[in-house]
């Protein structure tokens, strides 16, 4: 599994896993627009229109959550690697207590000598040589010692070499934990100015304007709504004509809203552990998103899907950008109940797929977890679908 989502992006718009031409994303982005500004009240004191204000925030929401799977995954690089900065100094500090009583073990054999008759021991020369073995030799001491002793000389040098070497790797994890910790307050930094924005802009709404916005809103779910019937219809349908094909019952593959191709590929292992997924999933509905958090009081959306499937025994990536590569790609109109559904060029979003065009996820700041069609922000808004498991 790629550690990193990398994937070359297609020009234009996907839509149902496959990416339109541009050419028809822009003429359907131009009757868009021109629909807006038919329905847009004109500005005649230099205040944006309230579809602008709309599209800011959540162009602001969007770009928060982006920021947030950056947080994310600074944050786990930053756990990571304090934890393995705090196993190379314990490390250090056991090999600096042995080093430190080789080194007194060496010392009372250079006594020794000196009281057997030897030049008496410089202890100086012997703490300050670039090795126990330099000092010996150059004293001309090591013939006179027992093999003990020169194991025990040999065992000093060793356990000095390694000591140092893991002082540099200690210093060196240092460093890139001090990088991970500023990543992690720049990424925290930009989700915080973000959201700051967007409240301060919803916050300068007249009532009016608050209930106008929300019209918006609604009829937006509506046509989402409408989609998600289309996409259940369609699976239903396909679903039904693979079980004629086979000489089988279409009732329970179309009732679940999956198609022809998703039906000969599930395997009761999947089937369980998804049920179990989404099991946990639904259980969530109604707690709050927060970003960067991983349950069980709150959720961002890769929290969601990390902790749902956890509950299925399948470990995800915490990230969208790793989750998105932990598994099989599929077409939207192949989707299983228990799938991720991924959001977006930057693959910032993600929700975990219920059937019928519909899914579970935590949706942005202010919202709660929910079940919404997977046409929640539009078609083009989907990126892709991965079967994890």
């Amino acid at each position: 599994m790629a550690s990193q989502h990398r994937k070359p992006r297609l020009s234009g718009t996907r839509v149902a896993g496959i990416r339109t031409p541009a050419l028809a994303t822009a003429a359907l982005t131009s009757v868009a627009l021109l629909s807006q500004t038919a329905n847009a009240a004109p500005s005649t004191d230099g205040k944006p229109s309230l579809e602008e204000v709309e599209k800011k925030v959540d162009d602001l929401y969007r770009q928060a959550e982006s920021a947030t799977e950056k947080y994310n995954a600074a944050k786990e690089k930053t756990t990571k690697q304090r934890k393995r900065v705090d196993t190379l100094l314990d490390d250090v500090a056991q090999r600096t207590q042995k080093l430190n009583e080789a080194r007194e073990q060496l010392g009372s054999f250079a006594a020794a000598q000196y009281r057997t008759g030897a030049s008496a021991p410089d202890t100086a020369t012997l703490l300050l040589a670039d090795s126990p073995q330099d000092y010996f030799d150059q004293t001309q001491l090591m013939g006179r010692l027992t093999e003990r002793q020169k194991d025990a000389v040999d065992d000093y040098v060793t356990e000095q070499s390694e000591t140092m070497k893991k002082r540099q790797e200690a210093t060196q994890s240092l460093e890139t934990l001090t990088d991970s910790q500023n990543d992690l307050k720049t990424a925290k930094a930009t989700v915080q100015k973000k959201l700051g924005t967007a409240r301060s802009l919803l916050s300068q709404l007249t009532a009016e304007e608050k209930e106008r916005l929300a019209a918006i809103e609604r009829k937006k779910q509506q046509e989402a709504a409408r989609k998600a019937a289309e996409l259940a219809e369609q699976q239903a349908a396909e679903a039904a004509a693979a079980q004629q094909e086979s000489g089988g019952s279409s009732d329970t593959s179309a009732s679940s809203g999956t198609s022809s191709s998703s039906s000969a590929a599930t395997d009761a292992s999947y089937t369980t552990k998804a049920e179990k997924a989404l099991a946990f999933a639904r259980a969530q509905i109604g707690k709050p998103y927060v970003w960067g958090a991983t349950g069980p009081e709150s959720y961002d959306c890769s929290g969601l899907t990390q902790a749902a499937w956890k509950a299925a025994g399948v470990t995800l990536p915490r990230t969208t950008y790793d989750q998105v590569d932990a598994g099989t790609t599929v077409s939207l109109a192949d989707a299983l109940p228990g799938d991720l559904i991924f959001f977006y060029d930057d693959v910032s979003h993600v929700g975990i797929y219920i059937g019928n065009g519909m899914m579970i996820h935590a949706p942005k700041p202010g919202a709660y977890v929910r079940e919404e069609s997977v046409y929640y922000d539009g078609e083009s808004s989907i990126h892709s679908v991965v079967r994890p498991a």
